[in-house]
């Protein structure tokens, strides 16, 4: 199943990319599930990112391996992998693309995701995207023009 979220911000993509930090994968985490950061070795390709995510009754552990990182003069982009997924998901590549848009930036989540059942998948899409869209206001609020401004 796919999944793509697009969302506009102020910045350029290198001061974009430049956040995209431990900071900023703590303040993109959703209220709930709660998550309990691991390891954060960064978005480079052959980092390793490990949450504990805390179901209430029980807890599962999520590790995911930084695939693939590149740039060029319009885009900046990394790709994330699933190595330890929780018990309801089989399989998870997330693109996350920063793309020019004239003093902006479009900040692209595109997820690929299967579950161990094709239902499943679609009984997923819902809150899985409920959890990105999550995203949208703190990319706005954190890469504002505003902020761009007054760090110079």
């Amino acid at each position: 199943m796919k999944l793509v979220l697009k969302t506009r911000v102020g910045q350029p993509p290198s001061q974009v990319w430049s956040g995209f930090n431990e900071s900023l994968f703590l303040k993109l985490a959703p209220p709930l599930p709660r998550i309990r950061l691991l390891k954060f070795q960064g978005s480079t390709e052959g980092c390793l990112v490990e949450v504990e995510i805390n179901f209430i009754f029980f807890k599962q552990t999520w590790q995911s391996l930084i695939v693939e990182q590149g740039a060029t003069e319009q885009k900046i982009w990394f790709v994330d992998e699933g190595r330890q997924l929780p018990f309801f998901l089989k399989y998870w590549r997330h693109q996350h693309l920063l793309e020019a848009d004239g003093e902006g930036t479009f900040i692209t989540d595109a997820i690929e995701y299967r579950s161990p059942a094709w239902l499943l998948d679609v009984l997923l899409y819902p809150s899985l995207w409920l959890q990105f869209a999550y995203r949208k206001p703190i990319y706005r609020r954190i890469f504002a023009q505003d902020a761009a401004d007054s760090s110079r």
